[in-house]
């Protein structure tokens, strides 16, 4: 039996040389996205630390993320078109590609296989092996007569390894199956004036646009998407002349409390917030500047708010029950980020100016925590990985 001992202790000296973080779970572990040095910081949510850094990603100025179903590998979407798989386990980039000239995001399929991005340069999405990252599908967004390639936007995972997003340029909604990559199948729907992001409800249901160029929301029911794309919230800013927009709001970052949505409005100093049953107005509710995130806390009792330029410092916590702001903070120069832990018990909020990260406590809102880091911009955690559209 001895020499079981020996091989077994052989094999764990192994596993520890090649594991810098050592045996461990992921579900605790996210990535801060610092920007100004083309790397990210691997974070562990429970002891609120930096665990190791990542060096090489790129142009990382708007960058996102998304995870693999085990939590192990964050897929890291560069402006520079770079496409980086970071292994958190090893502190390493495990592989990189760059797939485009211009890219804002991307999304993983619902089983896990493909990682695909949406490019502005050139209009379109790819789709990658998620092991291999060798290119599987590339769609372009092509649009009229003169075949035209819109900038994409807003693209969303759908059930079904579908996978919607926004044209821009062309005004319209796509839904693209790529259950068969090889032979990918895409639907159009016209969506209204320069859609600028999207997003899916958790349930994967309803694909949402926020539309640039008029007031409202295109929505196109997936489960029903031979009704096309109607326009709901189309008069909330009847009669008001907007504000000029210094950030582009972002309704990935939108919140959904209960049969209430919650959303920002372009160009105003508001939160709207829906009915999810028939996606009516019932309500708006002022805030300190132009909302840019509008985030729910996982309990769904509080919703989280920054602004752009020039509030940009500040953070404000909007109670669900009363649909009141109870709470205003300002956690640093220049917010750009939020994200909430697994349950919900602390969010961690990114100030790029102070080259910090801010973590509160969500019941008491005191400072518990702030962690260097050099410009942070997106915060991501890898309970993503089990969440639709996320």
């Amino acid at each position: 039996m001895r020499w079981i001992a020996v091989l077994f202790g052989v094999l764990l000296a192994g596993c520890s040389a090649q594991a810098p973080l050592g045996l461990r779970g992921t579900g605790d572990l996210g990535i801060v996205i610092e920007r100004a040095s083309g790397r990210v910081a691997i974070v562990d949510t429970s002891a609120r630390s930096v665990l190791a850094r990542v060096e090489g990603l790129g142009d990382l100025s708007h960058a996102s993320a998304v995870f693999s179903r085990d939590g192990r590998y964050a897929y890291v979407f560069g402006r520079d078109g770079g496409l980086t798989k970071v292994d958190l386990l090893l502190a390493r980039i495990d592989r990189r590609v760059i797939q485009a000239g211009n890219s804002i995001g991307g999304a993983i399929s619902q089983d896990g296989r493909l990682v695909v991005a949406q490019n502005y340069e050139p209009g379109g999405i790819k789709a990658f092996d998620a092991a291999t990252l060798e290119l599987a599908a590339d769609v372009p967004a092509a649009y009229g007569d003169a075949g035209k390639r819109s900038k994409v936007v807003g693209l969303a995972d759908l059930p079904g390894n579908r996978f919607a997003y926004a044209l821009f340029d062309a005004g319209e909604i796509r839904v693209t199956d790529l259950s068969d990559p090889a032979r990918p199948k895409t639907a159009t729907y016209p969506a209204g004036t320069q859609p600028y992001d999207g997003l899916v409800t958790p349930d994967g249901r309803h694909f949402l646009a926020g539309l640039f160029g008029e007031d409202g929301v295109a929505m196109l029911d997936t489960w029903q998407p031979e009704l096309g794309a109607r326009k709901i919230l189309a008069d909330y800013g009847r009669g008001q002349e907007k504000l000029p927009v210094f950030k582009m709001p972002h309704l990935r970052g939108w919140a959904v409390a209960g049969r209430k949505a919650y959303l920002p409005a372009i160009g105003r100093h508001e939160v709207l917030v829906a009915d999810t049953a028939d996606w009516r107005l019932t309500r708006r509710i002022p805030v300190k500047g132009q909302p840019v995130f509008v985030m729910a806390r996982p309990d769904g009792r509080q919703v989280w708010v920054n602004f752009a330029f020039p509030d940009n410092g500040w953070v404000q916590v909007i109670d669900t029950q009363t649909g009141e702001v109870v709470q205003t903070l300002q956690p640093g120069r220049a917010v750009l980020h939020m994200e909430f832990t697994p349950r919900g018990e602390a969010v961690w909020i990114s100030a790029r100016d102070d080259n910090a990260v801010v973590i509160y406590d969500t019941t008491s809102f005191a400072r518990v925590a702030t962690l260097p880091a050099d410009s942070p911009s997106g915060i991501f955690f890898t309970t993503r990985a089990a969440r639709t559209g996320f």
